[in-house]
């Protein structure tokens, strides 16, 4: 089996669980999008492991990691998840490999995130400031764009960031007044990126096509989630990458018709961080309480999630574009406790009701939220093994989000821990 894990919320969804426990029965893990800005949390035993950029794979001492070319690598950050696995006994050497056509993440992208931030004001996007944004935009204009691939001739290299500075410099200055950057100081960060990657960079493309043809299991970890989407999330409240299941064939050269099972997952209830839309939010007690019961604040960044109730139009939306075969729901057990629960089962729009999401900033503006009402349940349901040994009113909850967003719930976690997951 070849499968595709994405996320159908703005991100944050518990996809670096789902992904370790499909890993253990495949043979390798590729990320094919996004960047340092993703956090994926694992947790093994007591042992938490946040990973930014390397597959949730890694964590398995067997499993071959592939970081696509639809990534966009921030070597620092990298180094870093490396040497933390180290530490942990996990080895990379062998089983990790990198896009030569990734591009990679510098100072000056950091810089020009946050320079970029702090001139909208109120009316910043809320990025994360890893220079994602701007790397991207460095990619789509190609002129000034550094791929893993340059570190292999240093001369070529200096060159090329000789000529990106002073253009960088130029555009610092005007825009923001910014202090000049040091072509120097980054080339000799650069020097020692590529001692570290140069073993590790290569064609994934070609090697992922000689996987499958060798008939290996391949699993697909896609970064955020289908809501924040480039082009078909809540523009322009989104990523810079496409992190829905569409994403995957651009993100690793690999057809989407390899995959056996797209996999969506989706948690009990939906939380965004930054700015834009989020029409089941909760800003209020009921917030408060899914925040401090789920503990939602942001494994990259630390900020505070905005929490509210499941929006089942919006994850609807993003299986139906996705091509979602089956379903994840996570965090059942931060639910318990609570009276009463609610799910969105449509919007109304300027007097209309409907069940198709608007990625359309203006239109979401306008809706209204059409509410089921369903009955909570007390009891601790963390150590459960089987849906059947879920309070009845938490099978209810389950089986009624199944039927709003049309797809079966294979798998339902309550709680952070690998054992913590209830198979369907």
């Amino acid at each position: 089996m070849n499968y595709c894990v994405t996320g159908l919320q703005w991100g944050d969804e518990g996809k670096g669980k789902v992904v370790d426990i499909l890993a253990e029965k495949t043979d390798i893990v590729v990320r094919y999008s996004g960047g340092a800005n993703a956090g994926h949390t694992v947790v093994i035993g007591d042992t938490r492991f946040a990973l930014h950029l390397l597959p949730s794979g890694s964590v398995r001492a067997d499993t071959i990691c592939v970081v696509g070319n639809g990534v966009v690598l921030d070597p620092a950050g990298v180094i870093v998840e490396i040497e933390t696995l180290k530490e942990k006994d996990i080895s990379l050497d062998g089983r990790l490999f990198i896009s030569e056509n990734a591009h990679v993440v510098l100072d000056y992208h950091k810089d020009e995130d946050r320079l970029r931030e702090e001139s909208l004001g109120k009316n910043k996007i809320g990025t994360t400031n890893r220079g994602i944004g701007p790397c991207y935009s460095d990619k789509i204009g190609r002129s000034y764009a550094i791929r893993m691939a340059d570190f292999a001739d240093l001369d070529r290299l200096k060159e090329k960031l000789n000529k990106i500075v002073v253009y960088k410099n130029k555009l610092f200055a005007a825009l923001y007044k910014a202090e000049p950057i040091s072509a120097d100081e980054i080339f000799e960060k650069c020097k020692k990126y590529a001692e570290v990657f140069l073993p590790f960079i290569t064609d994934t493309s070609e090697y992922l096509h000689n996987a499958i043809n060798a008939d290996k299991s391949l699993l697909f970890e896609g970064a955020q989630g289908a809501l924040l989407d480039l082009d078909h999330g809540t523009f322009p409240f989104v990523t810079s990458s496409n992190a829905s299941s569409l994403g995957m064939p651009a993100g690793c050269g690999v057809p989407a018709k390899f995959v056996d099972e797209f996999v969506g997952v989706i948690k009990a209830y939906s939380t965004r961080v930054g700015a834009g839309p989020f029409p089941t939010e909760q800003n209020n007690e009921i917030g408060d309480t899914i925040r401090e019961k789920g503990h939602e604040y942001g494994t990259t960044t630390g900020r505070p999630r905005r929490c509210g109730w499941l929006d089942t139009v919006a994850s609807a939306y993003s299986i139906t574009i996705g091509g979602i075969d089956s379903v994840v729901l996570l965090h059942l057990d931060t639910l318990s406790g609570m009276d009463e629960l609610k799910v969105c089962k449509a919007y109304k729009i300027d007097g209309k009701e409907t069940t198709f999401f608007p990625a359309n900033e203006a239109k979401l503006s306008k809706v209204e939220c059409v509410y089921d009402t369903l009955a909570g349940w007390d009891e601790d349901i963390s150590a459960v093994e089987k849906f059947q040994d879920l309070p009845a009113n938490a099978q209810k909850y389950v089986e009624a989000v199944e039927k709003l967003v049309g797809k079966p719930i294979k798998m339902i976690g309550i709680g952070p821990k690998r054992s913590q997951m209830i198979i369907r």
